[in-house]
């Protein structure tokens, strides 16, 4: 279980496998181990030492100081890739997570090779920031909601209506969301990163490679908003992977793992792909 002292705070992090690393980076309130299952393995498999992070305030890691902006979580990540002697890597960003790996893009570009930005955005919209609003304020009101209540909610934002209507991927996933529901409170000085001003003027900045997905019945980061990131990135590409939610990495993992490899395995001839907007193909059932 590597620790280090990184950017002022214990940090936890994960090598899987060997080979060129790929860093991963998570969203609000989950651990490291949420790639565990499907994309460490496929990573892997495909040569890829694969680096996963626990942020702070995520169990090992340290909390932090109260008030840590977007800046110190980017600066997290790149002293871990410094940290490793990694540097140039490919890098992986889940929601909040893709919004980090934008800002480690503009601050340190030396240190990516190429990124891909899932479910993320660059400005927070009406809908998104009265999400945030009411979770900051179910995190101060003391209130911790029942894990069965939790998992049926987390269920709703977060799942396809492919999902909501299979009954015994809905029973698993319901079981999963209750093992694994969060104290909203424990991860407070996340929740208000998500609110983020418009960031797509300064993404024209950016010159690393990236791959944008977004995930066709996404609530929580809807795909026109990931779609304006890869709009205002030159020469992003981005590609929509149907039938899948929030987490689509976990929904979806084939079509994700085979648009991740693609990208990650491909030549940078020029250092940009060309701009593509696509549509992945639907594959069969994980």
């Amino acid at each position: 279980m590597p620790v280090h002292r990184i950017n002022g705070i214990q940090l936890h992090y994960e090598e899987h496998g060997t080979g060129d690393p790929v860093v991963m980076v998570t969203g609000t309130g989950a651990p490291g181990r949420m790639w565990r299952t499907h994309q460490v393995p496929a990573l892997k498999a495909a040569g890829f030492k694969v680096i996963t992070v626990d942020n702070r305030g995520i169990p090992p890691s340290d909390p932090g100081t109260e008030g840590f902006t977007l800046d110190d979580m980017a600066a997290d990540i790149a002293g871990l890739i410094e940290h490793l002697g990694a540097a140039p890597c490919r890098v992986v960003g889940f929601s909040l997570g893709g919004i980090i790996v934008q800002e480690l893009l503009l601050a340190r570009p030396e240190l990516v090779r190429a990124a891909v930005l899932m479910a993320t955005s660059g400005r927070a919209d009406t809908f998104a920031t009265a999400q945030a609003i009411a979770e900051m304020d179910l995190a101060d009101s003391g209130v911790k909601l029942p894990p069965r209540y939790a998992a049926y909610v987390n269920a709703l934002q977060s799942l396809s209506p492919q999902t909501l209507g299979d009954e015994q991927r809905l029973r698993d996933w319901l079981d999963i969301f209750e093992l694994s529901a969060v104290d909203l409170a424990s991860v407070r000085g996340q929740l208000g990163l998500q609110l983020i001003p418009n960031r797509l003027p300064a993404y024209a900045a950016i010159r690393c490679p990236c791959l944008v997905l977004s995930f066709q019945h996404d609530l929580i980061v809807r795909p026109q908003l990931t779609r304006e990131v890869a709009d205002a990135i030159p020469g992003a590409r981005h590609t929509e992977i149907p039938g899948c939610g929030h987490y689509g990495y976990l929904e979806k993992p084939a079509a994700v793992n085979a648009a991740l490899i693609d990208f990650l395995t491909a030549p940078l001839a020029d250092g940009t792909p060309a701009r593509t907007h696509e549509r992945a193909g639907a594959e069969s059932r994980p």
